[in-house]
């Protein structure tokens, strides 16, 4: 898909390094090996993946990645965006020579601090196979939803996604109905991407896989991070399936929507 968008006219190529929302990772090393073929620079958003699973930028073959503070446990309103040596790129602010001419302005030296310090800190916790427990609590979370609830689809790919996102579609209820019983469980979650949490569309991501609206309105997403333990797993587990089943028996849909299997 990426090889047929190219034109003439293509300058820069830029990727989600893995969806916010359903959480597949991407084949950014082929499509870096496209771009270049096609002489065009690629730019990956890793803003997901920073901190949760092994980046190297020479083993990707990107031009240009960017990523958040906040992603990585560090601290909102900053991020790195790092650039290929060579590649030049306009001012994103004019008036003064900070960040070698490309951001005019007063560094942001707390958040630079916080922001590697949290880098560094993501960097042991990889090396110590820290994002393998959560991967674990993510795979039971799927296996014990998908086998206790019936009209149930994870979205995303099953196994080369992030370590700590899972995303459900359940029939006949709306996401909103579930966040709320959820939130009175004790259990924070989301129907979409934070991005978009005003909104009462459905989730234009799962639109875009192929859902029918009726079914992408019925999307939950739940995320797992380091310090949460397989008791808090276990019991998101005991307490989603009677929610689901409560709200089942509230709503006015029955049967099944063709296009959820």
């Amino acid at each position: 898909d990426v090889k047929k968008a190219i034109t003439g006219k293509t300058v820069l190529v830029t990727i989600m390094h893995a969806n916010n929302e359903i959480g597949t990772i991407e084949p950014i090393r082929d499509i870096a090996k496209i771009t270049k073929e096609a002489g065009v620079y690629f730019h990956a958003d890793s803003v997901q993946t920073v901190g949760h699973i092994p980046i190297e930028v020479n083993e990707l073959g990107v031009d240009m990645l960017t990523m958040s503070g906040h992603k990585l446990y560090g601290p909102n309103g900053v991020g790195v965006l790092y650039l290929r040596k060579g590649i030049r790129i306009e001012s994103l602010m004019d008036g003064g020579s900070q960040e070698k001419n490309r951001r005019a302005g007063t560094e942001n030296v707390a958040g630079i601090v916080g922001i590697g310090k949290a880098a560094e800190l993501a960097e042991k916790r990889l090396a110590q196979g820290e994002e393998d427990k959560i991967i674990k609590l993510r795979d039971k979370l799927i296996k014990e939803i998908l086998n206790k609830v019936e009209n149930v689809r994870l979205n995303g790919h099953p196994s080369n996604r992030l370590p700590g996102n899972v995303n459900f579609c359940f029939e006949f209820i709306e996401g909103e109905s579930m966040l709320l019983n959820l939130d009175m469980e004790g259990i924070a979650a989301s129907s979409g991407s934070a991005c978009t949490s005003g909104s009462l569309e459905p989730s234009h991501v799962l639109l875009a896989i192929g859902l029918p609206p009726e079914i992408a309105h019925g999307s939950l997403r739940l995320s797992l991070g380091k310090d949460n333990t397989e008791e808090e797993v276990d019991y998101l587990i005991d307490i989603l399936p009677k929610i689901i089943k409560k709200l089942r028996a509230l709503s006015p849909f029955k049967g099944s929507w063709e296009g959820l299997k």
